[in-house]
């Protein structure tokens, strides 16, 4: 090969790298420029949300709820008085990395639409602020009832108006049931009168049953507000017997993955519990005790030192995500904070009349008060009055002297309450072949809480609103 043609062909490689050269350079400018446009939009704009995460249907069911809003950047910490919500509710905040999480305390509204608005958003370091905003609604209600008839008792499931109600669960013999999110769990007896737990989806699919600590009676079924955990009493069948149980406080999981683990005893000073009363304090793992020597307890479910609150006669009952139970003692009701164990006497009810049978707690410290009238005033009766803080009492359900209000219950927000009554009661005897007794015919009366209309009247009881039993 001649040396022109060599020299010809390093030239021509030698431009071959100065193109490539530039091109790269130009491509390295470019995405330098893109980047830099970029930082600089980022920080004239100021952070922007990317993702959203969000169960509108868990948070009317329960405390505890969050709206997680992810943005481009890494956030300054949000401060509570940055966030506003509308409808008013009550919320915690939480800033993690790009991420910041709206916890409300309490349950939302159903079939409400909400806006939450964080105002002046900063990236870490970022000068620019956004406001960030998100607008949801909520669903509409969804319950479950117990109906009991000569072909077998059915759990059904509904809207509140009770007209798309679809049965999911029927079984010869329940005696009661709850619902948490995931799960149905109905107390029941088998042909012989053995009782027994059958947990379902709330589909009613996938049935199984429940470990129970013998053969003997379960009673006073309840539910935590959140998670899986159940808990109830159990007593033997032969209470003659050294070391018998009488209702001993359990708990247990629904969880699937502890489809097979025994029940735990509740125990106070090492020894199992038996109990009068009890309630799942919510948002907490604590328990409260009512035990048949009259001494209220607060103690952990996985078992502690109790805190011991004095004497009482009946426990009323807890608002839902708070800490403060209605307590009635030898001189009064009382309100009693379980974080610090003060108390204060419960308001009385102005504009109300008759003998006071019973107290529901609302949030914010209201509550549902039943008041009977003797059969000699007017025909007697029974209403159910809202009370405010300061005691003002407005009337919400009544029924005639005739017919009696069995239990009053609360849907998880406090908007409405589901009544249960016992029409004609003179005509309208107990079914005694149950442990849970209750007359033959049976209606729920649900009322809208604001202003007292009622929304639907169903001929079943145990709605799912329900943490307790009737007593």
């Amino acid at each position: 090969m001649s040396t022109e043609g060599t020299s010809r062909r390093t030239r021509t490689l030698r431009r071959r790298m100065r193109t490539y050269l530039l091109s790269f350079a130009a491509v390295v400018g470019v995405l330098a420029f893109i980047g830099a446009a970029a930082g600089v939009a980022g920080a004239v704009q100021g952070p922007r949300i990317t993702q959203v995460q969000f169960d509108p249907e868990a948070a009317v069911s329960a405390s505890g709820s969050r709206l997680i809003l992810t943005a481009n950047q890494s956030l300054a910490e949000v401060r509570p008085e940055q966030v506003r919500v509308s409808p008013d509710a009550e919320v915690r905040v939480e800033t993690s990395g790009r991420s910041v999480g709206i916890r409300f305390t309490l349950p939302l509204r159903d079939d409400t639409e909400y806006t939450v608005t964080i105002d002046d958003v900063t990236a870490v370091g970022g000068q620019v602020s956004s406001t960030f905003r998100e607008t949801f609604r909520t669903p509409a209600l969804e319950v479950f009832l117990l109906q009991r008839g000569q072909d077998g008792d059915t759990v059904f499931r509904t809207g509140l108006s009770g007209e798309d109600a679809v049965p999911v669960f029927t079984h010869p013999h329940i005696e009661d049931f709850r619902a948490t999110a995931q799960h149905l769990v109905m107390s029941v007896k088998d042909d012989d009168g053995a009782p027994g737990f059958i947990v379902t989806d709330t589909g009613g699919d996938g049935a199984r049953s429940l470990p129970l600590p013998g053969p003997g009676a379960v009673q006073d079924l309840q539910t935590a507000d959140r998670g899986e955990a159940i808990g109830y009493t159990y007593t033997d069948p032969d209470m003659s017997a050294p070391g018998a149980r009488g209702s001993v406080l359990y708990l247990a999981s629904l969880a699937d993955a502890a489809a097979d683990a025994e029940p735990v005893a509740v125990e106070v000073a090492g020894e199992p519990v038996s109990v009068a009363q009890w309630r799942f304090v919510p948002d907490t793992d604590s328990l409260l005790l009512l035990t048949f020597d009259g001494r209220l307890l607060l103690t952990a479910s996985a078992g502690a030192d109790p805190v011991d609150l004095g004497a009482a006669a009946q426990l009323e009952g807890i608002a839902r995500g708070s800490a403060t139970a209605i307590v009635l003692r030898a001189d009064g009701l009382f309100q009693v904070d379980l974080t610090d164990a003060s108390e204060t006497p419960l308001v009385e009810a102005t504009g109300a009349s008759g003998f006071l049978s019973s107290v529901v707690p609302l949030t914010g410290g209201e509550t549902l008060r039943q008041f009977t009238e003797p059969a000699g005033a007017a025909g007697g009766g029974t209403t159910l009055y809202r009370v405010a803080p300061d005691g003002a009492a407005t009337p919400v359900f009544a029924v005639q002297g005739t017919s009696a209000l069995l239990q009053t219950c609360v849907s998880p927000s406090g908007r409405y309450a589901a009544a249960l009554v016992q029409p004609d009661a003179a005509g309208n005897p107990y079914d005694t072949s149950y442990d849970l007794p209750l007359p033959g015919r049976v209606e729920t009366h649900i009322i809208d809480l604001d202003d007292g209309a009622e929304i639907s009247s169903l001929e079943a009881f145990d709605i799912s609103w329900c943490q307790v039993p009737i007593r």
